[in-house]
């Protein structure tokens, strides 16, 4: 089984503006190629593939304009090919939009396979960077040294903080052991979840408990200069509210997935809407601040991890009419 483990980096001042420059020709990449295919297609008609992408990134590179790119890893720089590749294959498949072009206010990051990383003895080597990166492992009872990592993603969130995520491949979990019970969840904005069995799960509402810190902070940031070192400030204030609104929210998600997967063999869930549910105006910041969406990934890949079932039922059957009780 291929899992991550995810932990947070303290890189020096020097493989910070390192991996700095890497993020921005990461960006760069995808910005270029992207409207280099979009264009390509619109106007030559013509589908772009890797090697393609490949070639064309190796032409850049030649160029006065983008010699820079020669600075930093390669590596990084191809994986975006091929995350790009993934992404529109994705849009055709109707499981994703088209891909948009990335911003430097957002999050970056830049995915290091093999040739670009050593890992020995629990610490990570990246290419062109002098020492390794110190990371605060969060898992003792796993020895990092006996990981056998493919791939590393380093990344920034805007909040400053900085991230490494190991993928490896894992021995199978052992299964759960069989409680014999089922349920059945109805997921709410008064509750957060009511269960089958009469259990009501109060909404956390993160948004709602800090709500007026953000909006205090996001007031600020407004009163500051464009481009000032006093809007920077602020704008690290606001993207820290977020972090720890996300963080609560996960951390409520994960709790509630984790006791309904343990408790429970047959997990059942309805097929949510919720792409169309928050055009609603006066619930969409109500719809957004559940976590539905990710609750039901959770509880997918848990149940599946541990051998438990989780069966969605479809939008349109007519449950309320079935059993009007429940």
């Amino acid at each position: 089984m291929r899992t991550a483990f995810k932990c947070r980096a303290y890189p020096t001042p020097e493989q910070a503006a390192n991996l700095s420059r890497t993020f921005g020709c990461v960006r760069k990449v995808w910005n270029e190629t992207l409207a280099w295919r979009h264009a390509r297609y619109y106007r030559d008609g013509l589908s772009t593939n890797v090697p393609e992408a490949n070639a064309h990134l190796t032409a850049m590179k030649r160029t006065e304009e983008f010699a820079y790119l020669s600075e930093v890893s390669s590596v990084p720089l191809q994986q975006v090919l091929r995350t790009q590749q993934k992404a529109f294959a994705n849009f055709f498949a109707k499981r994703a939009r088209y891909p948009r072009f990335k911003s430097r206010d957002g999050r970056q990051s830049a995915e290091y396979t093999r040739s670009a990383f050593r890992w020995r003895d629990g610490r990570l080597f990246l290419a062109k960077q002098d020492g390794p990166l110190d990371l605060a492992w969060s898992w003792p009872d796993i020895d990092p040294a006996t990981l056998d990592p493919s791939t590393v993603t380093v990344s920034r969130d805007p909040d400053g903080r900085w991230y490494v995520s190991l993928q490896v491949d894992v021995a199978d979990p052992q299964q759960a052991p069989q409680t014999g019970a089922v349920v059945g969840i109805d997921l709410g904005l008064k509750d957060f979840a009511v269960t089958s069995d009469g259990e009501h799960i109060p909404h956390p509402k993160t948004l709602a408990k800090r709500e007026r810190n953000l909006a205090r902070y996001q007031r600020c940031m407004a009163r500051k200069q464009r481009g000032s070192a006093n809007r920077a400030k602020a704008k690290a204030k606001v993207a820290r509210a977020h972090r720890k609104i996300r963080a609560s929210r996960t951390d409520f998600l994960h709790r509630t997935s984790t006791r309904l997967v343990r408790d429970n063999d047959v997990i059942v869930v309805e097929d949510l809407n919720v792409k169309g549910m928050v055009r609603n105006r006066s619930l969409a910041k109500s719809i957004s601040d559940s976590g539905w969406g990710a609750f039901r990934s959770m509880l997918a890949y848990k149940a599946g991890k541990v051998g438990k079932r989780l069966i969605v039922i479809d939008r349109w059957y007519p449950s309320s009419k079935t059993c009007s009780h429940c």
